[in-house]
């Protein structure tokens, strides 16, 4: 490891990322609680199992190839240069250093980073989903959106190389973009094919309320995805380096923490917008829904992801005017979109993250407007223009686009949406059935028993 220096520096880094790892398993553990409270009783094992098993299958296809996107594509390829080959193949599933290496402590965990950061886009898309979709058909998704689609983006714009970074002055430091807009865009093209649940609207078109479940568990399950999102924004971060490392050309002397980017920043800075962003949220939501609980705590979520953007430069005060704002324009555009083109978004996916994610970054562009995007000579600063065209492609080149495209394709093979008699009895009944029956065989020898047979 060489000096004394270098080896403390080495084994906090591996600790700092393992422990954003286990702090994000929590987003998963909220989105499973807030999308069982929020379908019906006859969908909830149904639900659960959706969800759950994206986590195997988009671990196993991100070890494969989404990780090697990430380190080949930053290029576009062929805007800035060609594809990264020898970066992209020193993580290749068959590396070294994919897998028991004690010269490379680093690799594992900041790939299992961002692979928690896939699993969280592709759970994003499974709640706007739910109570009508077949679960094969969602686990193609989440594998496009996991393995594929956000990586692509991510090696884009979330890449301190990045082609959207150098050219466009693309500024993303909390993924408001590279996580969010991405997954709300493809959560909105796969419902767009999809179609509304059965019941939400009227003969008139009007829309109706299919009310959770259990209120109670989406707000707990909202809470414990605002405790893992302590471990996705450290995640975002490079605990420590040497100003020597990045040329020195904004660091100056001292070692530091940076963006994703290579910018500095501090703990202290996101822990004050990160609260101040949810907070102002939370407030708008609860405003704008007059009080209704399950706006309020999406309200704190999407209040969080619009400000992501630029929350490692913004003032406190900033982010908590621009998380209120992105809350309210959300929820009025979920509304509009719902009523305008009939389009039954259960948990409000689409807008929280997508509509909110959009809206960060082109917030974001105005408000840091003119300060450098990187510490290397050369690329564009932060700008409106930038980050607008960033946010397109976020949301609509690599977001919907793909999920729309995809999902026609499976809607073809008649494999997109379950029957309608399924989801008319409920998509756990064939299990119902059995537990029910395994119950009545198990009452009945219990009674034969008590008789004496």
């Amino acid at each position: 490891m060489g000096n004394n220096l270098d080896a403390l520096t080495t084994i906090f880094t591996e600790f700092y990322y393992w422990l954003t790892v286990a702090l994000m398993f929590l987003i998963h553990v909220g989105f499973c609680m807030y999308e069982v409270g929020a379908s019906r009783r006859r969908n909830h094992m149904h639900t659960l199992l959706k969800n759950s098993m994206l986590i195997p299958l988009v671990t196993i296809t991100f070890f494969f190839f989404g990780w090697w996107i990430y380190w080949a594509f930053p290029n576009g390829p062929f805007i800035t240069g060609g594809i990264e080959w020898e970066a992209a193949n020193a993580n290749s599933p068959v590396s070294d250093i994919m897998g028991t290496n004690l010269s490379d402590r680093i690799t594992g965990v900041f790939w299992a980073a961002f692979l928690l950061f896939s699993w969280t886009a592709a759970s994003i898309v499974s709640g706007s989903v739910i109570e009508r979709i077949n679960s094969g058909a969602f686990w193609i998704l989440a594998v496009l959106i996991g393995s594929g689609a956000w990586i692509i983006d991510a090696a884009w714009g979330w890449h301190y190389q990045g082609w959207m970074v150098q050219l466009l002055g693309y500024h993303d430091a909390y993924a408001s973009g590279v996580i969010h807009a991405v997954a709300g865009g493809f959560a909105l093209g796969v419902l767009v094919v999809l179609g509304p649940r059965l019941g939400k609207f009227a003969a008139d078109g009007k829309p109706r309320d299919i009310l959770p479940h259990n209120p109670w568990l989406v707000c707990i399950g909202l809470f414990l995805i605002y405790t893992g999102f302590w471990g996705f924004y450290v995640a975002c971060n490079v605990p420590l380096i040497s100003p020597e490392a990045i040329g020195g050309q904004i660091t100056g002397e001292t070692w530091t923490a940076t963006t994703i980017y290579l910018t500095p920043t501090t703990l202290g800075a996101i822990t004050f917008n990160f609260l101040m962003s949810l907070s102002g949220g939370m407030m708008m939501g609860y405003f704008v829904s007059k009080g209704n609980a399950f706006w309020t705590y999406s309200g704190g979520l999407a209040g969080i992801i619009t400000a992501s953007a630029g929350n490692d430069l913004y003032h406190p005060i900033q982010a908590m005017i621009i998380g209120g704002v992105g809350t309210y324009i959300a929820y009025k555009l979920h509304y509009w979109v719902e009523n305008k083109f009939k389009i039954d978004d259960a948990v409000g996916a689409v807008a929280v993250h997508g509509y909110a994610g959009f809206i960060g970054l082109v917030i974001c562009g105005f408000v840091l407007w003119g300060h450098p995007s990187s510490p290397y000579e050369g690329y564009a600063a932060i700008n409106p223009l930038g980050n607008f065209i960033g946010a397109i492609i976020m949301f609509g080149v690599l977001g919907f686009l793909p999920g729309y495209i995809a999902s026609k394709i499976l809607h073809a093979f008649g494999l997109l949406r379950i029957p309608k008699e399924v989801e008319l009895m409920g998509l756990d009944f064939g299990t119902a059935q059995e537990e029910e029956a395994a119950a009545r065989e198990v009452r009945e020898a219990e009674i034969a028993m008590a008789n004496g047979k």
